[in-house]
This record gives C-alpha cells, structure tokens and sequence, in this order.
C-alpha cells in the first residue's frame, strides 16, 4: 500500500504517556506517515558523541504498531547551543558583516568545514542507527533549504569557496573581468583572492557580480544537500532521500536540487499571516504545485501543507470549514501523490506557538480533526488508484531561475517582479480550466501547442535558437518585453536592436522603450481601450501585423502586441504588462489560435484539473468559494466522488474519472 495521508510531528514536544493517545487518533483519521526530528538535534546529541536515539526509536516503533510509518528528517537547519559555544565561527555573516546568532533557525553557515564534521558525525550515527529500523520509509535532508538566508551567509569561509567557484567558471582572472565587465568604476581585479561576496558598499553593484554570487549560492546549498544525501545513501540504500521546497523560492536552484532526490516535496500555506488577506489567490497556489511538479518532471509531496491558523508573531485568518480539504486536494489535482499536514498538534513553546495544526493546544480532535478524517476517509483509496499519474498539459510557461535572480538584481521597474509576472500570465489560463507546465527554458517543447516565455531578460544563441526551431516547426510562442536584453553574464547586448535575434522570429525591432515610473498607459485591442502597467517597448515593424497599439504616450498609435508567422508556426510579442482585463482577452485569442481545449466552464473560483496515465484520466471539480456554483464540462466523465454533477457546495471536491477508449 503506498501513502497519501501524513502529519508532521514532533513527539519531543509532549509527554511519553501522550504519545499513544496521538498513536490512535492517527490511525483514526486516516494517517500513514509521519516527517519527525527535522529539528531534534540536541535532543539525540546534548553533547559530542553522546547519543540518545531512544526516544526516537520508541516513537517511531510505537507508530509502527498502528501502521503509521516515518520519515527522519536530519536537523541541520538548527545545530545546538553547544556545537554554537565549541565553535562560534560556523554561525553565519550577513552583507554587512554582521554576525547572526543563536536562538532561532539557520544559524549555520553551509560551507564551514567544522560544522560539516559535526553534521558527518551526527548524521552517520543517525543514519546507521535506523537504516534497519522496519518502521522508517525515508529521510527529508535538512529543512526548507534557504529560507532565512536571503543574504546570507558571507563569512571567510564563503568568501573562499566563492573565490574557488569563480576560478572554476572563469578559468583566468582576465577572463573574469571581461565577464564583468570590471572597466566600470574601476573594479577591475588582479586575482581571485581580491573578489569578494556582494557585502554592503557605499554606492551601487555590479550585476554580473551579484549574479554570479546568487549562482554561487545555489551550488553551495546544492553541494550541501549533495553531500548530506550521499552520506545517508551509503548507509540506508532502501530508503527514498526528499526535501522540502517551497514553491518559487529562488535562493537555491530548485531543478538542481531535484535532481539528487528520488522525489520533491513542497511547503504551502495559503493564509499565513504574510499572504494578502484572507488568504493566498488560488491561481496562485495552482501555479505553486505546477512548479513543484515541474521541478522534476514526476509527482511530489506535499510535506507541509497547512491545516489551521498560521503565524510567529502574528496570524493569519482562520481556515473556513472545508477550506482545508480543498486546498489539499488542489495540491493532490496538480500533481501530489502524498499530503502531510503541517501540524499534528500546536505547540505550546517556541515561536510557532500560534502556527496551528490538526489538534489544538489541548490535543483534543475538533473541527480541523474531523475535516481532515473526513477528507482521507474519502480520497485515500483513489489516490491510490492514480498514484504516479500526472497532468498532461498542452501549454507551457517558460520559468528560469537565473531570469530571476538577474531581474530581483534590476527589476527595471520597482514594482517588476518576476514570479508576479508568471503569474499573471498563468491566471487566465486557470480561470479558463486549462492546465498548465512549466518548464525551463531549453526543455523539449514539442509536445505543448502554446509556449507562454515571460521576461527572457537573460538570452543567449543557444536559446534563441530553440525559439526558432520550436516556433518553425508549427509551435505557438508568446514572448514579452525585456526579451533579449543581456547576455549570460548580465551584461546589455550591443550587437543588434532588441530583441535581438528573437527580432527575425518576431517580425520587429525596438530601438526605444519606456518605463511607466508612478503612471500606467493604455492599449487600444480590437475596438476597447485597456490599462497597462509598468512598461512599453516601441515597436517598429519588420514583417509581423499589429495586434494592439498603444492609446497614451508620444508613441501613441505604434504597435504594443504583435504578431508574426515564421516557418510553420506563429509568434506573439507583448511588448508592455498587460492588465488582468487585456491578458484575459489576449491570451483567449492565444488559446483559439492554438487550437487549445478548456476542461469545461464555470466561475472563477470553481478549479478544473486533470491527472492521467495510459488508461485513464481523473479530473477534479473544486469549489473554492463558500457559495454554492455551477458548472459545465465538455467532456464525459464518470463521477467517483460529489453530490450531485455540475453543482458543488461550498468548499466541495468532486472527482471523475473516464477511460481513454470511451468515445468523446
């Protein structure tokens, strides 16, 4: 049997004669697995060497028994106080050279030797003392890998390691300096040893410098969970290695990340306090677990997913009844073979005091109890059933994490963000019930009949390249402005007009632009004036037609959306930020002239999405308002879970399934 329904747990925070009563409400509601002892370090080695597993031991054999199985978690994210006193160096440095310390998390730098030794120490006593145990399935390395650390760490040993990268890449410093194009401000360097990480300066950076520092990070985080995961696969070679992403998070590459683990696993919360209120836009969510999937190509975990109020220091909104069940069984549309709550049981210590779970502080089942029993009762035995399946999507968005890291280094605009971006391109697309990818920007397109490439600030020929042969071959490409502005090492293109070579594929060029600092503008489509936010490329024509013009500016009347036929498919450049009105009509011009399907029709807050293997497709009807809605699909199904088909009540999950064989 494999597992679909989980809580994160933390046995350590409650007495020994508690641990049966959460032993048998587990089992009650339906719980196959546990995440335990992500941050339990000094609870299995209050000093060096001194090991005490037992506990741990006990907590999991006990779980066994009522068939609830464990994943450990190694707990690097939080060494001891005592690991903190032996050697203080390990904590990290932030840009301004200011040591962060003890008495929260990620108070570690990940390219210090010694903390290293510490952790090869621990974790091989921990790995060997359960590479047999029968009641433990996997390990999750570490915990939310570069959270907190946005501009850490820069410490000597950092600045070493980041030394030895650029050497790496660059080969000479010569090389290096032209890369940066050092010649500015004087900032030309001798050798490697003079580089330093990006720390806080009197005026300004180099962007070429920065981006190769967040790459550099990248590596480092990668090498570290690398090196964590080859240890404990040496010991426990039948156990699955995972780790908790979450969603967009670009401090770490998270494709390179995937690619050591058997499978991703993702962290979500959509009312936490930090959300817009009362919670996080489901398109937004929807386009989260797509990522997720997307990092490896294959089904997920969802290892956190949030199941009551959330909040330090401040909380969020409380889940309205059902809320919970249909934001999980969102994730499990998009892709997610296993749910794991995120709590078992709000702790009563600590800053996550007020970060609510299944059962409150007095540990006895109510609402979010009975919600989550309800909901594994239910789904439990047809997650099994499509276990491994997956989405099938025909259209794509292009995501690329170093894009991100050049625009959040010049975001052009202050309010440019570039997963914001993504997603105003992905909402319509949900809010039309078509199922969207995303994919990196070199991936096989062939099989997506529309290809949606946001922000390709960063290009090089090779990318250029595949545009064009996927576009020749019939393909369906929308790019965006700031297409073609710099090179791999972020530096501006001087070699032609923008967008460079992409000008031959689109049909245009643009020898000027405009960025809409304090204003927006306008764009006359078909016969209606729209807003436009933040930006305007100049368009001149060079073969595609006008799609849309501009109706404010002195470039008033000249193209803002065009459109061009190259070989046997056709190419689209908005060359401004659409409003949410504009998008919505432009990209359902896109979808008809893909030849693209929708699942069906119904209100925004009514979700369509589909999961398929060779045989069958399951398709998920989820109302995520607390009215009752309607709606209508455009193909047949055979109704697995509902009340009734084409109605669905507040907060409702409806699941269908249908035979690839039968007839449309």
């Amino acid at each position: 049997m494999g597992i679909q329904f989980g809580v994160d747990y933390y046995p350590e925070h409650w007495p020994r004669k508690r641990w049966e009563t959460d032993a048998q409400l587990m089992q009650e509601m339906g719980v196959q697995v546990v995440r335990m002892a992500e941050f339990s370090w000094f609870k299995m080695e209050p000093a060096e060497g001194e090991f005490h597993f037992e506990w741990l031991e006990e907590a999991v054999a006990l779980l066994d028994q009522y068939g609830i199985k464990s994943i450990l978690g190694t707990p690097t994210a939080a060494p001891p106080a005592w690991i903190i006193e032996k050697n203080p160096e390990i904590q990290p440095v932030d840009r301004e050279g200011k040591r962060r310390y003890f008495g929260g998390r990620h108070h570690d730098c990940q390219s210090n030797a010694t903390y290293r030794a510490h952790i090869r120490r621990f974790v091989t006593a921990f790995a060997r003392r359960f590479a047999d145990n029968p009641g433990v399935i996997g390990w999750q390395i570490d915990n939310e890998l570069g959270n907190s650390h946005a501009d850490l760490c820069m410490c000597a040993s950092c600045k070493m390691w980041f030394q030895r990268w650029l050497a790496g890449k660059y080969g000479t410093i010569e090389t290096l300096n032209q890369a940066w194009g050092t010649d500015f401000w004087s900032q030309g360097y001798n050798r490697f040893q003079q580089v330093s990480p990006p720390r806080i300066t009197a005026a300004g950076y180099n962007p070429s410098a920065v981006l190769d520092w967040k790459c550099f990070c990248s590596d480092l985080i990668v090498d570290f969970a690398k090196w964590q995961a080859d240890l404990i696969r040496a010991i426990c070679p039948k156990h699955f290695i995972t780790h908790n992403f979450m969603c967009f998070d670009n401090k770490v590459n998270y494709y390179d990340l995937g690619e050591l683990l058997d499978f991703v696993s993702n962290d979500i919360y959509p009312a936490g306090h930090w959300q817009v209120q009362p919670h996080q836009p489901e398109y937004e969510l929807a386009a989260s677990h797509d990522v997720i999937r997307g990092y490896k190509k294959k089904p997920f975990w969802m290892m956190e997913q949030q199941s009551g109020m959330a909040g330090w220091e401040i909380m969020g909104r409380a889940l309205e009844p059902g809320q919970m069940a249909a934001w999980a069984m969102q994730s499990v549309a998009h892709g997610a073979d296993a749910i794991v709550f995120f709590r078992w049981r709000t702790c009563a210590v600590g800053t996550e005091q007020y970060w609510h779970g299944i059962l409150g502080h007095s540990g006895k089942p109510g609402r979010m109890y009975n919600e989550a029993k309800a909901l594994t009762h239910t789904f439990a035995k047809h997650m099994e059933a499509f276990a491994g399946s997956m989405p099938n999507p025909c259209v794509a968005i292009v995501h690329n994490v170093r894009q991100h890291y050049a625009l959040d280094i010049q975001p052009n605009h202050p309010q440019l963000h570039y997963v914001e971006q993504l997603c105003k391109y992905y909402r319509p697309f949900y809010e039309k019930k078509i199922p969207v990818d995303f994919v990196q920007e070199l991936d096989d397109f062939s099989k997506y009949k529309l290809v949606i490439a946001p922000l390709q600030y960063l290009m090089t020929p090779e990318l250029e390249q595949h545009y064009m042969d996927y576009v020749a071959k019939g393909g369906h490409l929308v790019l965006t402005m700031r297409t073609g502005v710099k090179d791999a090492n972020n530096i501006c293109m001087t070699d032609m007009e923008l967008p460079g070579r992409l000008g031959e594929l689109c049909g245009i060029t643009i020898e000027e632009y405009d960025c809409l600092i304090g204003t927006t503008g306008g764009v006359l489509y078909g016969k209606k004036d729209y807003e436009i936010e933040k930006w305007c490329d100049i368009i001149q024509l060079q073969g595609a037609s006008k799609l849309a013009e501009y109706s404010t500016g002195f470039y008033k009347q000249s193209p803002a959306i065009t459109e061009h036929v190259y070989g046997n498919g056709v190419a689209w450049y908005v060359g401004t930020e659409p409003g949410h009105e504009l998008m919505e009509d432009l990209v359902m011009y896109f979808v008809k002239q893909s030849e693209v399907d929708t699942l069906g029709t119904a209100a925004d807050g009514v979700e369509m999405m589909t999961r398929e293997d060779q045989k069958q497709i399951w398709l998920f009807v989820i109302n995520h308002t607390n009215d009752d809605q309607v709606y209508h699909l455009h193909d047949w199904y055979t109704m697995l879970e509902g009340e009734q088909e084409g109605v669905l009540q507040p907060y409702e999950v409806q699941l269908f399934v249908k035979n690839k064989k039968s007839s449309v």
